[in-house]
């Protein structure tokens, strides 16, 4: 990747590798996400690239970012007192992707060769569903960035049917569930949490 974003990285993991550059939008906002050990976290996935960097945005700097900086200021120089009497020479980190980040590749992969057959090929609305079958089990399962994924899926798939994304949904009074005759349905609301 050149450029990953990140939003539950901290719910997610961390595990990833030859990460180069870190940032950290609203550093200054105090919570879960901003606290000192979630910036601690956060910043050391830069600590593998011997060129790493990160940057912390913030108004004003608020009790975690100065304890962070603190904290990383005196394990660098533990780190460089250490190399030096052993002989040590940093290097960065290089490694494959872990099968998580695969997973998401090899899914971008699979629904690009989709869209971009022709409709007649096949059934629009049964990808739709499926899609959005994988997309509620990814959410309740708390693979977050899976489910984000799924969604725009959905949202690239409705697009190429030249849907209307954004309608209030059905009743289901008014239409019966699942029917292929009345032609696909949205069922997502406003409030959904698969839309930003």
């Amino acid at each position: 990747f050149d450029c990953l974003v990140g939003i539950n990285l901290l719910r997610e993991g961390l595990d990833l590798p030859e990460v180069g550059q870190v940032l950290v939008m609203d550093a200054d906002k105090e919570g879960f996400l901003r606290s000192e050990t979630s910036l601690i976290q956060t910043a050391g996935r830069a600590a593998r690239n011997v060129s790493g960097l990160v940057v912390l945005y913030a108004d004003k700097m608020t009790d975690s970012i100065t304890h962070m900086l603190d904290k990383v200021e005196k394990r660098r120089q533990k780190q460089q007192e250490y190399n030096e009497a052993h002989g040590i020479i940093p290097r960065s980190v290089h490694r494959e992707l872990e099968p998580g980040m695969r997973v998401v590749e090899e899914a971008e992969q699979s629904m690009e060769s989709v869209v971009a057959e022709t409709s007649e090929e096949y059934d629009f609305l049964e990808v739709e569903r499926q899609l959005e079958a994988e997309m509620q089990e990814a959410a309740e399962a708390l693979e977050f960035e899976r489910a984000a994924m799924l969604r725009d899926q959905i949202i690239k798939l409705r697009q190429e049917q030249g849907k209307a994304i954004g309608k209030a949904p059905a009743k289901a009074s008014q239409k019966k569930k699942n029917s292929r005759r009345d032609g696909p349905q949205n069922i997502f609301s406003k409030d959904s949490p698969f839309f930003l």
